[in-house]
């Protein structure tokens, strides 16, 4: 973690007002995220990115297995552990491989890895390193994906990168039982 304690603590079930828990009902009874009881310091904020983030998370048009691949890149680029360690769970959870969430820290430069893969990768890199995705690999990933695809991967990284952001500037502790850079 870049911060090993929180610079705005997640808000707390007991502490919140009715605004908080109208935007927080939604979590149900059980233990909130750290990431949703930080972003209940902004509920106004909060309600606006929910839709967006939904439809990354729920709603694209890409796999979520490539989905996962972009995260969990994106989350290696910019260091951030929280990222990696919820994302890593949902890759699992999913059915990648412990060899496919290498690939990962690894990158596009990595042997062995499929076309659509070493692509994925170079992409995130691209837009993490330069907001732009190259000629050579945007044709390439054409191969593979259609236009709303292609607005997906673009917007996964983007929408990975702010969160992160927020995550590392924030001081947002893993949740528990939820496995960091070195697990």
């Amino acid at each position: 973690m870049r911060l090993s304690k929180p610079r705005l603590a997640p808000t707390q079930r007991a502490e919140w007002d009715a605004e908080q828990a109208e935007v927080a009902a939604r979590f149900g009874d059980g233990p909130v995220a750290n990431v949703f009881g930080t972003m209940l310091h902004h509920t106004a904020l909060f309600r606006r990115w929910l839709p967006f983030a939904n439809h990354i998370l729920g709603k694209s048009t890409i796999s979520i297995r490539d989905r996962e691949v972009l995260i969990l890149r994106t989350a290696w680029m910019v260091r951030s552990e929280y990222e990696w360690g919820q994302h890593v769970v949902i890759a699992r959870n999913a059915g990648m491989s412990e060899d496919e969430i290498a690939m990962a820290r690894n990158g596009p430069a990595a042997p062995g890895l499929d076309e659509r893969d070493r692509l994925l990768l170079a992409a995130t890199d691209e837009l993490l390193d330069d907001t732009f995705v190259s000629d050579a690999t945007w044709d390439g990933l054409s191969r593979f994906y259609d236009t709303r695809q292609m607005m997906d991967i673009v917007f996964t990284v983007g929408q990975y990168n702010m969160l992160a952001m927020g995550l590392n500037s924030f001081g947002v502790q893993r949740d528990e039982g939820v496995p960091g850079f070195d697990d």
